[in-house]
């Protein structure tokens, strides 16, 4: 492996930017800025964390279109929509984590005992290891940076390679913000190089988002110690539209929860199951919508599918979907519709299926791309039982317009978030969390902290 890498943008397969990958001294000098600064940066306030926080806030909406015309070369989203994700998304995840910081961190009291004092606080674990992903940056890293900084941790993140102006740019707003040095770094370094970070005694916690094989890789590289890590991993997010469904409203947003990013989200729809009653009706209007989708150059105004992150992904789904038509699906899209499709490039046309089964890898693995299966449902359990018939358990989505069998049906999937009428989005006054292979641990909400601090308990005896 070499002492660089470059960044290769899916637009024009042009080479974007390079990079150095740091060196032993280097990284031997951001741990020992972070585990320093840690010391003292533990000692501010909450009050003194928000305001720095609350500037880098400030930093990113004041840069925000340079910022997404960055992102957009770097991973291809049309530029119609990266902003959002940087006005949108960052900027409510951040401002909500340094709202509820004060509330999260407070201490908690028992019971008064006659001569005692007691309660447990919640102390910062030191220095917070941030692994990030490409396909949504800003949001995923946000989730973890944020909270860390409030509750009095130092923070090192290393960005994609795909991606790595975005930890530059965390840089530039932590120095506008006249954070303390080490408060905050970034590192670009490889897979090797992650691993030996992660077994340094001066990292404290491991917050990644990535696939599973990464999941893994980092579980195996935390379990030398006891530091603990979150793992936010794949995921293939079914929906369920029952007969009672508003059948336009679920098209459009269940569309819309498919192919938003070219499919390239954690919590995005892979998988949906239909009333029987309602599938052909579901299926021609989701179609319909689907080739109304504009796929080409994420700088022209009129796009509204860019390509996906590189070739090889692309060439990964079509193969996912190659296979299912020889197993029996029908492609119910003509991608020679979509000019810009060509296979063996990044461009990739949506693709809906159908006549799919459990049998077929585009029903059970993770896809990532704008492709999406249907099936035929004859009731709820039929439904409930599909659905949890996956490796994963990220997000699911119940479309109905019966908020109690919704809960009901709710309490008998295995997800880590449950939707009605809506998908594909992060709340952060809930907890963000997977079960089975999409992961373990939490960000967001109050619980957000719970991993990002450890309970110290205070027994004070008085009156000698």
């Amino acid at each position: 492996m070499g002492n660089s890498f470059q960044t290769i943008s899916p637009i024009d397969n042009s080479i974007y930017l390079e990079r150095e990958y740091a060196g032993l001294q280097t990284i031997e000098k951001v741990l020992a800025q972070a585990t320093k600064a840690q010391a003292s940066w533990r000692q501010t306030s909450i009050v003194e964390r928000a305001a720095i926080c609350q500037k880098v806030v400030e930093y990113f909406m004041a840069n925000a279109q340079a910022m997404a015309e960055e992102l957009s070369w770097q991973m291809g989203r049309p530029i119609r929509y990266t902003p959002f994700e940087i006005t949108g998304g960052f900027q409510e995840r951040a401002k909500y984590m340094i709202n509820i910081a004060e509330q999260a961190l407070a201490k908690i009291s028992v019971p008064e005992l006659n001569g005692f004092e007691r309660y447990i606080s919640k102390e910062p674990l030191g220095t917070v290891l941030v692994l990030a992903p490409w396909n949504y940056p800003y949001l995923t890293s946000v989730n973890a940076i944020i909270p860390a900084i409030m509750a009095g941790n130092t923070v090192v993140l290393k960005h994609s390679e795909q991606t790595p102006l975005c930890a530059e740019r965390y840089a530039a707003a932590f120095e506008y913000a006249a954070a303390p040095e080490g408060v905050f770094q970034y590192l670009h370094i490889n897979h090797d190089q992650v691993a030996n970070v992660i077994k340094d005694q001066r990292i404290d916690f491991v917050a990644f988002t990535g696939s599973v094989a990464g999941g893994h890789a980092v579980h195996q590289a935390v379990g030398q110690r006891f530091i603990g890590a979150g793992l936010e991993l794949g995921g293939k997010d079914p929906a369920y539209v029952r007969v009672d469904a508003n059948l336009d409203h679920a098209i459009e947003n269940l569309v819309d929860g498919a192919f938003f990013n070219s499919g390239q989200s954690c919590c995005g729809i892979e998988r949906i199951y239909i009333h029987e009653r309602l599938f052909q009706p579901f299926v021609d209007g989701f179609v319909d919508l689907t080739k109304q989708y504009v796929l080409g150059d994420p700088f022209q105004a009129e796009t509204t599918l860019g390509p996906m992150v590189r070739t090889a992904a692309a060439v990964n789904a079509q193969s996912q979907v190659d296979q299912a038509i020889q197993q029996g699906a029908s492609a119910l899209i003509d991608t020679s519709s979509f000019a810009r499709h060509q296979q063996g490039t990044p461009y990739m046309a949506p693709q809906v299926l159908i006549n799919v089964d459990h049998k077929m890898s585009i029903m059970q693995e993770e896809t990532f791309a704008p492709v999406v299966g249907i099936m035929p449902v004859k009731d709820d359990a039929e439904a409930i039982r599909l659905m949890n018939d996956s490796q994963y358990g990220l997000t699911a989505s119940i479309w109905t317009n019966d908020i109690n069998k919704a809960k009901e049906l709710g309490q008998q999937i295995e997800t880590g978030t449950l939707f009605m009428n809506r998908c594909d989005y992060l709340d952060p006054a809930l907890a963000w969390t997977g079960v089975k292979n999409s992961g373990r641990g939490c960000t967001l909400s109050t619980l957000g902290y719970d991993a990002l601090t450890r309970p110290k308990s205070y027994h004070l005896r008085f009156g000698i």
